[in-house]
């Protein structure tokens, strides 16, 4: 095999995944990686968790959830708990809820995870409780610590997250590049994101496409630009008001 070329493909439920670089995946399906080449952990300090205010939101205790679109490799959910787990309040809980279409198996997850040493512990916990076989449909509901907890609602996320009773703090919209799934960010979806967010409720992305802004925008948030991770423009960043 030539230096940095990718793998042969493999089929990872549906989903079908070349490996770049060593540990990183790339969907075949999207033409896109499943995270900044850069560094997906540190972009997701700057985007997912700056973008949203956190970790200073969570000092006032209480519980807190967290509404992802893509949930990839799970390593945000595993930055966020790292983070989590060193200034949580006692008595506080962080439930962390992510729209998955094509769920990885366990063995995928922990291949792109382990480039990171600094999420070591959240990786084991994560694949040591991950699902044998992840489902197409329906719900992964994980107990990760006494404070912390996963869920990954498997399937399309428009019909998903109608259907969810859940509301959320703040959302991480992660889905693959909006020129490669535009469906991710459609208006009819980001009018659901917003209405399954609570008052005073927040968002933060990595896409900066004026559709997504606008359809952001449309759906009812307060739409701000900020600049972007790794010498990237912009980002984008937002709340719900709260009447």
């Amino acid at each position: 095999m030539a230096e940095n070329a990718p793998e042969t493909a493999c089929a990872e439920n549906g989903l079908t995944l070349d490996w770049h670089e060593g540990d990183m995946p790339y969907s075949q399906a999207y033409g896109d990686h499943f995270y900044c080449r850069t560094d997906g952990r540190l972009e997701c300090g700057h985007v997912f968790l700056g973008g949203n205010g956190l970790p200073e939101r969570w000092a006032g205790g209480g519980d807190f959830i967290i509404g992802e679109l893509g949930f990839g490799t799970g390593l945000n959910l595993c930055e966020t708990w790292r983070q989590w787990r060193s200034v949580r309040p006692a008595g506080g809980s962080l439930h962390f809820v992510s729209f998955e279409r094509f769920p990885l198996a366990g063995a995928a997850i922990d291949r792109a995870l382990s480039h990171w040493p600094e999420i070591d512990l959240e990786r084991e916990t994560l694949t040591s409780l991950w699902p044998d076989a992840p489902p197409g449909e329906g719900e992964i509901t994980l107990v990760l610590d006494e404070q912390t907890r996963l869920t990954v609602v498997c399937g399309p996320a428009l019909e998903r997250l109608a259907a969810s009773h859940y509301t959320f703090d703040a959302w991480y919209l992660d889905g693959f590049a909006p020129s490669r799934n535009p469906d991710m960010w459609s208006i009819d979806l980001m009018q659901q994101v917003f209405a399954h967010t609570n008052g005073g409720g927040t968002f933060a992305t990595y896409a900066a496409a004026g559709f997504v802004r606008r359809n952001l925008a449309a759906a009812g948030f307060n739409v701000e630009r900020r600049p972007g991770f790794a010498g990237k423009r912009e980002m984008l960043c937002g709340t719900r008001p709260s009447t």
